[in-house]
């Protein structure tokens, strides 16, 4: 499977059956899972493409397990729980592919259709380093240089609110499992979780020694964990 001719920089499985790959050529590519074929390249972005996110990612995370940490016990009937899961996130239609990059903004795209981009999405001032769609598959979040969070609607890929607050790049951010909230880890040290609703800040968490590179919220919505340049794993209780 090669095609891209700079380094790849994110690879993603997909639920339609395809894989994608992100690269420094500027390039997202399409291949079919069953054969390692190419299916399309999308092209659109100026820059390198750092990050990728699909309308799909927490229903192919979760599985069959539900929002409680069960599952059917059965194997058929933990497929069949998974594939209707699966199917209420593409909400009848193909799921929707985000792409960030070092040229300031993100596109978003239906790539098991077409080659071309459903938005392109501006406003980030400095490269994006981060791009994630929410549980519902409705809101995508990304993180940048420019020291903010924005938010953008998953469907239309239009703008919808800037998160203000960190006084130094934020790298990474993540959903709660009701999409409600989502959390951002920053240079500054800090992370900052942001209610969704009011689109204001709901609450400041500093304990970390140095810079935040890396953030996850729990499957099932309950914790936290943080890690970064202090060399120490936080976890934090919602």
């Amino acid at each position: 499977m090669s095609s891209h001719t700079q380094a790849i920089t994110a690879v993603k499985w997909g639920g339609d059956g395809f894989i994608y790959s992100a690269a420094r050529d500027c390039s997202i590519n399409v291949w079919a899972a069953a054969d390692g074929k190419l299916v399309r390249s999308l092209k659109g972005h100026g820059h390198w493409v750092n990050t990728m996110s699909l309308s799909t990612d927490y229903a192919l995370r979760t599985g069959a397990f539900d929002h409680r940490g069960t599952a059917p016990k059965d194997l058929a009937a933990a497929k069949q729980a998974a594939q209707k899961r699966y199917d209420a996130a593409r909400a009848g239609r193909p799921e929707r592919l985000a792409t960030g990059s070092d040229d300031y903004t993100l596109f978003l795209w239906e790539p098991s259709t077409s080659k071309a981009p459903l938005a392109r999405m501006t406003g980030h001032m400095q490269l994006i380093n981060q791009v994630t769609f929410s549980p519902d598959g409705r809101l995508i979040v990304s993180a940048s240089f420019d020291k903010s969070v924005k938010l953008w609607d998953g469907v239309k890929g239009s703008f919808v609110a800037t998160f203000r607050g960190h006084v130094g790049p934020v790298y990474q951010v993540a959903w709660s499992a009701d999409s409600r909230l989502c959390v951002s880890g920053s240079k500054d040290s800090t992370l900052k979780v942001w209610d969704i609703r009011s689109r204001k800040l709901l609450q400041d968490l500093p304990g970390h020694a140095d810079e935040v590179f890396s953030v996850d919220w729990s499957p099932d919505g309950g914790s936290v964990a943080s890690g970064g340049k202090d060399m120490v794993l936080k976890l934090w209780r919602q």
